[in-house]
């Protein structure tokens, strides 16, 4: 079949030179970009029923920027003053440099993960097993910071959540490709298109991580593009199963 136009469920990338934008000028398709899913935030009220206070910790773990835009969200819907005392662990520099948003980055005590990995951040905080940590993660989340494992303890605090980002009505769905990267973006896909035929409307689709291949599988929905170690990131994958269909035309 040939692709005409793909559709990347992610936000629009910031930056000019992301790989999809070559895959229009390589292969003269059109990308667009809608994400299928979308982060909320837990009220102060929902937050409350994890019967968890935030005064209660000496530490502050984080592995993505959005867990801190609810961290310091709640501590102020909450009306907690979070001391300068804290400590930060973050599991690499850019989440860390991000804490410049809420804090004055010299005068706390900031830690993270030199290959921005979880096998760094760990080794840090096991030098500060006296801490009470406090780690805001979302409803659905897959950590690899097995803190248990190295019998560091810590509380998870929930403190936002995916919900599916609908797709507008008024707008044609007439992709050949539909790019999804959570098991919650294949779910979002189908409430979105409770009759979604991808036999019938010839959608081939590319998929990234196990469970993401596992939701689209379990959906009965037919895997057609992924990343490879040759091909890591999605725009690649895509791009490869691009190129085969240009030299298979020749």
């Amino acid at each position: 079949m040939k692709v005409k136009k793909i559709l990347v469920s992610q936000p629009k990338p910031s930056s000019e030179k992301s790989p999809y934008y070559n895959l229009e000028s390589d292969y003269g398709v059109s990308v667009d970009f809608r994400p299928f899913i979308k982060v909320e935030g837990l009220s102060g009220k929902e937050f409350r029923q994890q019967k968890i206070a935030l005064g209660d910790y000496t530490a502050v773990i984080f592995t993505a920027l959005t867990a801190i835009d609810h961290y310091f969200r709640l501590a102020k819907e909450l009306r907690f003053e979070v001391p300068e005392t804290m400590k930060y662990f973050c599991i690499s520099e850019v989440v860390a440099r991000y804490l410049q948003t809420y804090i004055v980055y010299r005068k706390r005590k900031i830690f993270f993960s030199e290959n921005g990995k979880a096998d760094g951040l760990i080794p840090l905080i096991e030098k500060h097993k006296t801490e009470k940590y406090l780690y805001p993660v979302a409803d659905v989340h897959d950590s690899k910071l097995n803190l248990e494992a190295h019998n560091l303890t810590n509380t998870k605090a929930v403190m936002y959540r995916t919900v599916s980002n609908p797709f507008p009505k008024d707008v044609p769905f007439d992709y050949d490709i539909v790019a999804l990267f959570t098991p919650s973006g294949v779910k979002s896909l189908l409430e979105s298109f409770p009759d979604f035929d991808q036999e019938k409307n010839g959608v081939l689709l590319a998929c990234m991580g196990t469970k993401t291949i596992e939701e689209v599988k379990n959906s009965g929905l037919r895997l057609d593009i992924t990343t490879s170690p040759e091909c890591p990131s999605m725009a690649a994958a895509i791009a490869k199963y691009l190129e085969e269909q240009k030299k298979a035309k020749k």
